[in-house]
């Protein structure tokens, strides 16, 4: 019997098709390219194999290719009476992500781990920050990871790819000491992962240790593929590290060559979240506004995400479109977040719309309406989903609103309360 990375059986008779499967799982854990490429390899070898066919989708899923995911996923569902019940379930788990029903996704997800928790396609949906736990909108669903993490740990032992997560779920969770070794033993199993290097960028920010982590980066990313899909997100963390230390000129280098969205080597909502943030970032550290970088931007975001859906991409389009004041785009944006609401399909309910109002009021200047708006979500952020990294977006703009309203004391109350992260944000004004 023919089996896969983690020896759980495939219904397959082909070693070619096996080992074109396995290289495209393996090219696909580890954001390395060629992932679909491989895929296709194994179908040609076996055009029976439903699990390359339900990888092909949810790699296509993942570039924003809804339409070439729903029909490689009915591929895979064909030959449901010809495989096990392990695979059976496995195409039924990737069926619901393709439709996009992640509550039906996540109860799945559970009960397949529990039978078959060597499943590792399956968990690489949702061990990552934004995965399918990551965007459910739940309240405390950064817990809900690590505890997934917790209990499947027994299962992968020393296995570098799931200590990377691991370690990342850790950080997340704020359990900085416990994070390290896992992080830096995944890092030494394989140098090449760019899960661990990622958690380790995420690490030192959690550290505040900026320049760690630009330093890190600096050294780390030559080694990995420019067309990896994680290359231009971890450039990103890179010139977040640069802003930081305020090397502003090395920060828009990096930009644009690496994960402005001309170059961006990852999907659209990556291209989005990443420049977005970016841009916004640089003028709350005192940069001038990037007029012609936002215009790119609003273009991409309003022609990526034209319907609201994913909170997380929600919130950052919705300040793209604020800021090129494109007030007709945002309200009806924020009118489909709230259909979506009624119907019990937007998890995060009402807390974009709510970010989105103090974004707009902090854009026309209304630093006591932007205070109002978004003081009283700093302890719900998570549910919009996103590391607590990409989050501080939200909260450095209160910081600053914080500056702009006058009060600079309580800009400086919460920057000691956060408790992690460096002790001056990069926010203009906040030094003495």
């Amino acid at each position: 019997m023919l089996t896969d990375l983690y020896d759980l059986p495939l219904s397959t008779a082909s070693p070619t098709a096996r080992d074109a499967y396995v290289s495209g799982c393996e090219a696909k854990r580890t954001m390395h390219p060629g992932a679909i490429e491989a895929f296709d390899r194994a179908l040609a070898a076996d055009p029976r194999l439903a699990l390359a066919y339900a990888a092909k989708a949810h790699s296509l899923l993942e570039r924003g290719d809804r339409a070439g995911a729903l029909a490689a996923i009915v591929r895979a569902k064909q030959f449901g009476p010809e495989i096990s019940e392990r695979e059976a379930s496995h195409v039924e788990y990737f069926e619901m992500l393709v439709l996009g029903d992640g509550e039906a996704a996540l109860v799945r997800l559970s009960s397949h781990l529990d039978a078959w928790p060597r499943d590792v396609m399956a968990l690489a949906t949702a061990a990552f920050t934004n995965g399918l736990i990551g965007s459910s909108g739940r309240a405390g669903q950064k817990r809900m990871l690590l505890d997934l993490l917790e209990k499947l740990a027994p299962s992968y032992g020393d296995d570098w790819w799931f200590a990377a997560h691991h370690g990342m779920a850790l950080s997340e969770n704020g359990e900085r000491a416990a994070a390290r070794p896992k992080i830096e033993r995944s890092l030494a199993r394989n140098p090449k992962n760019p899960w661990a290097a990622h958690a380790t960028a995420h690490l030192c920010y959690e550290e505040g240790d900026p320049d760690s982590g630009r330093k890190f980066l600096a050294g780390w990313l030559p080694a990995y593929p420019r067309e990896g899909a994680l290359y231009s997100h971890l450039s990103w963390h890179r010139a977040m590290g640069e802003l930081e230390m305020g090397d502003v000129g090395t920060a828009y280098r990096l930009f644009e060559e690496t994960f402005a969205p001309d170059v961006h080597s990852g999907p659209p909502r990556g291209q989005v979240n990443d420049g977005v943030s970016f841009l916004w970032r640089c003028e709350l550290a005192g940069e001038p506004r990037n007029a012609e970088g936002w215009r790119t931007l609003h273009k991409l975001a309003t022609g990526a995400f034209p319907r609201a859906g994913v909170a997380f991409s929600d919130m950052h389009a919705a300040l793209a479109q604020i800021v090129a004041g494109d007030d007709a785009a945002l309200e009806a944006r924020v009118e489909e977040i709230e259909t979506l609401r009624r119907r019990r399909r937007y998890p995060s309910g009402r807390l974009v719309p709510a970010v989105a109002r103090g974004f707009a009021a902090f854009e026309r200047r209304d630093f006591a309406a932007a205070i109002d708006a978004l003081k009283p979500l700093t302890r719900q952020l998570e549910r919009i989903g996103g590391s607590r990294a990409q989050l501080d977006l939200v909260e450095f703009t209160l910081l600053k609103a914080y500056l702009g309203a006058g009060r600079p004391d309580d800009a400086r109350r919460m920057l000691k309360r956060r408790g992690r992260g460096s002790p001056e944000a990069p926010v203009a004004g906040l030094r003495p």
